[in-house]
């Protein structure tokens, strides 16, 4: 009899081309294939855009922080300028001119400075025992004699007067015409300033009343952020 020969069959193994897409990318199916793809590329977008927004906000933290001291400072010096006081002196040298009429009106004494003679004055005599009333007589009045007069004259003033002073000045710069626009500066600043004070000084401040993975996630991405 002769032996029966069974010749070993070999299975050859198919070796897939290099170009084969990875099976997570494509099942044989385009439409699965489709949203696997359009998911990759939105998750990387949505990665950079965070990563982009993170550096902004950053820098938005740093330009807070540089904006503050400035912000504050006006609104601050405006305040300032509408409360101040300008003190000073100021000197005035010039001379007056003064015109006017002085009316006189007094009592007053004037004493001869030479004898003087008047005519037919009108005397009385009593000398032992002659008495000679009202009789026409020219008298001399000797220097030296006080009289009393009363005066009653207008003398007219025509001159020129020098001024020397130095004036003390206090002016309250809220009550001049500077109050209206400091004011108006004040109320200018005073939205920026609102805003920036109660803006968050960093993401610490932002998650600090919010205990969330998601603060967590933010913080610790932001960590890695040059």
């Amino acid at each position: 009899m002769k032996p029966s020969f069974t010749p070993h069959k070999t299975t050859a193994h198919k070796t897939p081309p290099q170009d084969e897409m990875p099976r997570f990318l494509w099942q044989g199916k385009f439409g699965p294939a489709f949203w696997t793809v359009s998911s990759l590329i939105s998750m990387t977008i949505n990665i950079v855009l965070i990563a982009i927004l993170l550096i902004m906000a950053k820098q938005l933290f740093t330009l807070k922080q540089a904006m503050v001291p400035l912000v504050n400072g006006l609104d601050e010096n405006f305040k300032l300028m509408d409360e101040a006081v300008i003190t000073t002196h100021v000197e005035v040298h010039d001379e007056i001119p003064v015109v006017f009429d002085l009316p006189v009106k007094a009592n007053t004494s004037v004493v001869l400075s030479r004898d003087v003679l008047i005519r037919n004055a009108k005397v009385d005599l009593r000398t032992g025992g002659l008495i000679i009333k009202n009789a026409p007589a020219d008298i001399v009045l000797p220097k030296g004699t006080v009289l009393p007069i009363v005066l009653d004259i207008t003398v007219p003033v025509n001159t020129q007067v020098p001024v020397d002073l130095d004036v003390p000045v206090n002016i309250p710069l809220r009550e001049t015409d500077l109050h209206k626009p400091f004011v108006g500066l004040q109320q200018v600043v005073y939205p920026y300033k609102n805003l920036l004070d109660n803006s968050p000084n960093s993401w610490n401040d932002v998650c600090e009343r919010r205990s969330s993975l998601m603060c967590d996630f933010f913080l610790g991405m932001l960590e890695t952020v040059p």
